[in-house]
């Protein structure tokens, strides 16, 4: 498939990327295979936005973890943030999320299964011809996600915040609910609703909490 592609097709491609090995490394391999490409790159959520919106590149290769701003420390939910951003904004922009963190896309899945763009997943560990794959599936306006391996039923936003709440700030129930604005009831439903999804039933002798945030973080729901 690689080999049918169009050699001298102009691309405009923004890299974001924050390690400075990975961000040359993906140059490299875009420089060989699309010699007349104008490649753009950023380091941090901030700078990639404004280069989108200057720039309205064919293609947006992005990793996860990425800093805010210069001088943050690289972060998941920066990088899921400025992703989901730039699917509002952008909906027929064709994306690769190319990262060693590929699960937390869990997080936003109703928007990409919404998004009206090429949207490919690449863990940094694929080979170089398996990414040139992932980007020419991306230019062709095509969905991979099959990698992710999401559970079953939509993920819905407000599950998020609780397992954050509960397992990234350690508060309690009825904390959790006042923080959400909603009533103890509603996050006792939340929680039957994320352990259904995560397919995490009570079982004698073990913490249903426990094997909760177990499974949350194996699927990516939290860091």
């Amino acid at each position: 498939m690689i080999e049918n592609l169009p050699k001298q097709v102009t691309l405009k491609v923004l890299v974001v990327d924050d390690h400075e090995l990975i961000l040359n490394g993906t140059i490299d391999l875009l420089k060989q295979y699309y010699p007349y490409a104008q490649i753009l790159t950023a380091k941090t959520t901030q700078t990639a936005l404004q280069q989108v919106e200057a720039s309205q590149p064919d293609l947006v290769i992005v990793d996860l973890a990425l800093p805010e701003s210069p001088g943050d420390n690289a972060e998941i939910n920066a990088g899921i943030k400025s992703l989901k951003t730039l699917m509002k904004r952008y909906p027929i922009l064709n994306l690769v999320v190319q990262s060693s963190y590929v699960k937390a896309l869990v997080r936003i899945k109703p928007d990409i299964d919404a998004h009206e763009g090429g949207f490919t997943v690449a863990d940094k560990g694929l080979s170089s011809q398996e990414m040139l794959s992932r980007i020419d599936l991306a230019l062709r306006g095509i969905t991979h996600t099959k990698d992710l391996r999401m559970p079953p039923g939509e993920v819905k936003l407000e599950w998020i915040e609780l397992l954050n709440l509960a397992f990234e700030e350690g508060l309690e129930d009825k904390v959790i609910a006042d923080r959400m604005n909603v009533s103890l009831r509603t996050v006792r439903h939340y929680w039957a609703k994320i352990q259904d999804v995560l397919g995490v039933y009570l079982e004698d002798g073990k913490s249903l909490r426990i094997q909760t945030e177990k499974r949350a973080r194996e699927e990516g729901f939290i860091d």
